[in-house]
């Protein structure tokens, strides 16, 4: 089979090392890719939102099968343009991944069949937020209502604050036409849980569950990024919280998706906040997450190409999808100075024996040595029977990569190990 993987970051090297598992893949073409994972396919210089151009490459190539990876191009209806050539696909059309296209939308999903979420308010006009932010609760959570590179969420803990961020995202547009609108949200208190799930419209397979670390410095200080590591599976979420997930939030949401007529097929994300009272959706995002997906896939002892090809199908219910009964910890090696300002262009040393814990995000190949190009650099994944296991062993290979500038936390976990002592 030839398989196309769109995207170019460490989420879509974690699925195309896993889909080269099956022995049916004889090639993988990665559009556009990155110097990492042209060691495990084929890189073609197409972008991820270039769907005109992604779609003829499929025809001509003859692709038997393609995964649609980042937001981006999901929204855009890639799926739907691959679809209408008779590509089969994996991922949602773009009716469905406006759940993640639009935080409005997906609010007014939830209040309406009455999913959990945060209280919230939506605006379209700067200085109706501005008068309304005056008498809200503080802190308050202010979101852009389209897609921002996951950074499109600012938690404000002063009425400046709040006010700063509604002028930051509606008036001097910080991330583009997606601050056109903005919800102002309740701000909940409780661990995070991000539930990545497997669904062909009916049927429902939640994935291990996983804890992402998004602030840049230990201890949950500095700027929020894409995320600086990761853990699976999340100590706080029991079986008791995901029966009940499954029961008032994962089962519902599908439900309320084809009644909208906006059936979801692939992987749709759950970011949960494990409130006092009861689990709450903080977000949707219609495909894989990045980090999670670095620790989720690798734990995953079935076989993922059958499982996407059943998504597809509509055969889920029949496809058996095991996880290890073990614990992973990815870390992200980024470049310093990440998520504002950094360097590029450093050499990236990786022993050969290491490079199959790692995937690569932001590098490229620069007369065959592999150099870094954007801010999350690499993700360092090991997996083991403990989770303290599992952490000491990633940081060991962290140790052995190289670059100039490499930056990365080194407490990723730590929330994780206290909360697992707790539970005990």
């Amino acid at each position: 089979m030839k398989i196309m993987v769109v995207g170019g970051g460490g989420r879509e090297h974690a699925i195309i090392k896993k889909i080269k598992e099956n022995k049916s893949v004889t090639e993988i073409f990665a559009l556009p890719g990155n110097g990492g994972i042209a060691a495990d396919a084929t890189c073609i210089n197409i972008g991820a939102k270039d769907i005109e151009n992604i779609t003829q490459f499929a025809v001509t190539n003859k692709i038997d099968y393609a995964v649609v990876a980042p937001d981006d191009p999901l929204v855009l209806g890639c799926v739907d343009a691959l679809e209408a050539k008779g590509i089969p696909c994996f991922g949602p059309r773009a009716n469905a991944a406006i759940i993640e296209g639009s935080k409005v939308f997906s609010k007014d999903l939830m209040k309406k069949y009455g999913i959990p979420t945060a209280a919230y308010e939506i605006f379209d006009n700067v200085e109706e937020a501005l008068s309304y932010i005056e008498t809200a609760p503080i802190p308050t959570v202010i979101k852009a209502d389209g897609l921002a590179l996951g950074k499109g969420v600012i938690i404000a803990n002063t009425l400046e604050e709040a006010k700063e961020a509604i002028l930051s995202i509606m008036k001097d547009k910080q991330f583009g036409e997606s601050g056109n609108k903005i919800v102002i949200e309740e701000f909940l208190t409780g661990p995070e849980v991000s539930v990545l799930s497997f669904t062909d419209g009916n049927t429902v397979v939640p994935m291990i569950s996983s804890m992402d670390h998004k602030r840049a410095g230990d201890n949950d200080t500095g700027l929020n990024t894409g995320g600086m590591g990761t853990i699976a599976p999340n100590p706080y979420y029991t079986d008791n919280i995901a029966k009940e997930c499954m029961e008032k939030i994962f089962i519902p949401t599908i439900n309320a998706m084809n009644k909208e007529g906006r059936t979801f097929k692939g992987c749709l994300y759950f970011g949960l906040m494990l409130t006092p009272n009861g689990p709450r959706v903080i977000e949707y995002n219609c495909r894989f997450g990045d980090p999670e997906t670095q620790v989720v896939l690798p734990l995953l002892e079935s076989d993922l190409l059958t499982i996407m090809k059943a998504v597809t199908n509509g055969t889920l219910a029949s496809t058996e999808v095991k996880f290890k009964d073990e614990n992973a910890c990815c870390v992200i090696m980024a470049s310093k100075g990440y998520p504002t300002s950094y360097e590029k262009g450093f050499k990236i040393d990786i022993p050969e024996d290491v490079l199959e814990n790692v995937y690569v995000a932001g590098a490229k190949l620069n007369e065959g040595d592999l150099v870094t190009d954007g801010g999350r650099v690499l993700g360092v994944t090991a997996v083991s029977k403990s989770l303290t296991e599992a952490i000491d062993k990633s940081y060991k290979l962290v140790n052995e990569i190289h670059f100039d500038n490499a930056y990365y936390r080194n407490d990723i976990g730590a929330r994780a190990m206290k909360a697992a002592k707790e539970n005990n």
